[in-house]
């Protein structure tokens, strides 16, 4: 584990009573070029975030293109993933889905593999199928039901499920395992502090997330936490022990500097910006993404490793 992590390691399904926080950043799943899993890409992708200083990691998130895997591809990432980080740092494992007994069941492996956590979205199919108020309740009542671990609930505009600050700490109060909540929303900063005020000690885990484009703003509000993409963490956890060592100017200045590639991730690549800086620097052997998913266009591309290579974050030196 590196030396720059907050977190102990903890052994498989182990609590911690102090509340996770820092940088989580979420796991990209590295395809060959034919499409098909690169596991030994995807122990280097965990080993690179370990080594930059992570304080836990996240998989078989969207940003993984978790919507693109086959159960059993899921069933053997998340073997995977697990035996090799193997409780050098925390790892939340997303378990979203429609319905209640899927994303119960896979909640109930992942707490089996050894996962520190769960996150979920609220149950959602397409543009008009979601639940309302009562089921949002009851789905999250039923997946706590079947495990030990906490779990972190995402908040996120995918969905398309509204999640009131009312809502979400009414969660925290009245279902024990609900303890973090990921606010990546429009307006993220006034939403975490509503949230905050009034769940108060029920939830001790308020992250932010959408590549912590936001980070700042969302830590002047509260958030302990943050889950971006893995393609700056350890940019991000030096940012975010800066700001919680009390040291906001140097925190606001290093974000500052990064928040231009930071935006070009969020507004012109999305997922595919880790996988290509990953491939650049020679993690991964390949940057596919699963159809219909569409590669960056070379302009695009060429634009992010010109902003990183000014930079010169670690994800382009670690594996040379």
């Amino acid at each position: 584990m590196s030396e720059m992590s907050e977190v102990p390691p903890a052994p498989p399904g182990a609590r911690h009573d102090r509340p996770y926080a820092g940088v989580f950043p979420i796991a990209p799943t590295p395809f060959t070029d034919a499409g098909d899993l690169d596991e030994a890409g995807q122990c280097r992708v965990l080993d690179f975030m370990i080594a930059a200083g992570v304080n836990g990691i996240c998989i078989l998130a969207n940003y993984s293109e978790q919507f693109a895997l086959t159960d059993a591809e899921r069933d053997r990432l998340l073997v995977l993933c697990l035996d090799h980080v193997a409780g050098r740092v925390p790892v939340i494992v997303t378990t979203s889905h429609f319905g209640t007994r899927v994303a119960a069941e896979r909640s109930r492996r992942a707490e089996a593999a050894g996962a520190a956590m769960v996150m979920l979205m609220p149950p959602y199919h397409g543009a008009t199928l979601r639940a309302d108020d009562a089921g949002v309740i009851e789905h999250f009542a039923a997946v706590a039901a079947g495990i030990s671990i906490p779990i972190m609930v995402q908040d996120a505009p995918l969905s398309g499920v509204a999640l009131s600050p009312a809502l979400l700490a009414r969660m925290a109060r009245d279902i024990a395992n609900v303890r973090y909540a990921k606010v990546e929303t429009p307006g993220a900063a006034a939403k975490l502090r509503a949230v905050i005020a009034l769940a108060g000690d029920t939830l001790p885990g308020p992250f932010d997330g959408e590549e912590s484009i936001t980070l700042l703003p969302d830590l002047d509000a509260g958030a302990t936490g943050t889950m971006p993409s893995a393609m700056i963490p350890d940019v991000l956890r030096r940012v975010v022990d800066a700001y919680r060592s009390g040291d906001r100017d140097g925190a606001t200045a290093l974000w500052e500097g990064y928040l231009p590639l930071i935006h070009y991730e969020n507004r012109q690549c999305g997922l595919r910006a880790t996988k290509a800086l990953m491939r650049e620097g020679g993690i991964i052997a390949s940057e596919a993404v699963r159809h219909p998913l569409a590669p960056l266009d070379a302009a695009t591309r060429a634009g992010l490793v010109e902003l990183a290579r000014r930079r010169d974050p670690l994800i382009l030196r670690w594996a040379r």
